[in-house]
């Protein structure tokens, strides 16, 4: 078969960057005067998530010394619903691979899948909260503000979810996620949130907002009476920053990796087009993407797959390193079953793509429109397919930094990853 010759772009993206992340951090925080509300030898409890957010280690250890500086005793608390298979253990592993380590932060980190009821919300939900946190006098719920993958609304992912599905554990994250098929997101994330603020001390939020180059773009400490409307207007801005694909017609999408730490679906459903289905895209989706083929899974990820039934296709390599057991705890616990699936898959990425690329159109393999991406929060330098060469010569905000070249093979037959430049640059 002839595949599609790929020139390597790059792509320049509009948005600020925080550059002094420490400094930001401690001059979010001393706005708030949190001083007037924290005694000395008070405990405070930081959430810490499971996504590859950028500056993440510096941020928190950043926070743990503010509230140092007040003379209170600040912890860390892991905050990932079922994530890390759904144990204390495992939770700590992720955060620690972030370099969020006791060590770093000088500051305790306290890892535990026990919650405390603490409410039962207008629709009869019961409110999970982490133990530990509910133990401490404070809480600083910490989190990143983003496009959800799978629910729409003026508040998708950030704070609020933190509350909910983070701080919410295993036990929080699966009565949420089964309230879910009875209730929308907006009257169950609310309602949550109402009960949270009232009940469990948080005297703070830090949102994390980042740019397209997976950069820290904005700190912002905000008041717990200002978690709904700021939150609202922190989502507007991420959605106006966060990555895409140079192109909203592909045929074939190739990804290097997925992974938790990359996203809650492995892959961001807003960057490929799969949110509101799992194999087709909608008139909903701002992207079109036919297939899609995965290489791997991140190492910070863990063996968990979830979003891997997303794809079309994958390799054996892939497939055989999934952690089942973690990945359907998942899954499941998400209310998204399919996410877990196993797509077809082949011993080389040769043979991947001898069967995917006559599953696109009538288009011939070596003219279809391929996309080849790191992953999904990593897209400011891609390989994109010599169909696309016409669009990109009427685009100032993508630049050619070389090709057209044939797709690079080892001597197994598998593709060099994005990040690898070709070892020659063919020009036939």
């Amino acid at each position: 078969m002839k595949y599609p010759r790929m020139l390597r772009i790059k792509q320049h993206f509009d948005g600020p960057r925080v550059d002094d992340v420490a400094g930001e951090v401690e001059r979010q925080l001393s706005a708030l005067d949190l001083g007037g509300k924290i005694k000395p030898g008070e405990t405070v409890a930081i959430s810490a998530g499971s996504r590859g957010i950028a500056n993440i280690a510096l941020i928190i250890k950043s926070a743990v010394e503010h509230f140092q500086s007040l003379g209170a005793v600040p912890f860390i608390v892991p905050a990932m619903g079922s994530h890390g298979g759904g144990t204390a253990e495992g939770q700590r592993a992720i955060i620690e691979a972030y370099g969020i380590t006791e060590e770093y932060t000088g500051a305790e980190i306290r890892a535990s899948m026990e919650t405390e009821i603490v409410d039962e919300t207008p629709q009869g939900i019961p409110v999970h909260f982490d133990k530990h946190a509910y133990d401490a006098d404070h809480v600083l719920v910490c989190g990143r503000i983003k496009p959800h993958t799978g629910f729409v609304g003026e508040i998708e992912s950030g704070l609020l979810k933190m509350m909910l599905i983070g701080l919410g554990k295993h036990e929080g994250a699966k009565i949420y996620h089964r309230a879910i098929l009875d209730y929308s997101f907006g009257e169950i994330i609310t309602a949550v949130a109402d009960s949270v603020l009232q009940k469990c001390g948080i005297v703070a939020g830090l949102a994390i907002v980042e740019n397209a180059d997976d950069e820290t773009a904005l700190l912002e400490a905000v008041a717990p009476e200002n978690f709904v409307s700021r939150e609202k207007e922190l989502l507007k801005l991420a959605k106006q920053w966060m990555p895409r694909l140079p192109f909203d017609d592909v045929g074939l999408l190739i990804i290097d990796e997925i992974g938790k730490d990359i996203s809650g679906s492995g892959m961001d459903t807003n960057v490929v087009g799969r949110k509101y289905g799992d194999h087709v895209s909608t008139d909903k989706d701002d992207v079109s993407v036919k297939r899609i083929f995965i290489r791997g899974l991140t190492y910070e990820t863990h063996g968990n797959a979830c979003g891997l039934g997303l794809a079309e296709f994958t390799n054996t390599r892939t497939a055989e390193s999934v952690d089942r057991s973690i990945t359907s705890i998942n899954a499941l616990t998400g209310g998204h079953p399919s996410a877990a699936a196993v797509p077809v898959y082949y011993d080389s990425d040769r043979e991947v793509l001898d069967a995917a690329l006559p599953t696109v159109g009538l288009t011939d393999p070596e003219h279809a429109r391929v996309v080849h991406i790191s992953t999904t929060l990593h897209v400011g330098e891609v390989l994109v397919s010599e169909a696309y060469l016409t669009e990109l010569e009427a685009r100032d905000d993508l630049e050619v930094l070389d090709g057209p070249h044939d797709m690079q093979f080892d001597a197994e037959g598998n593709l060099a990853a994005v990040a690898e430049k070709p070892a020659t640059v063919g020009t036939h």
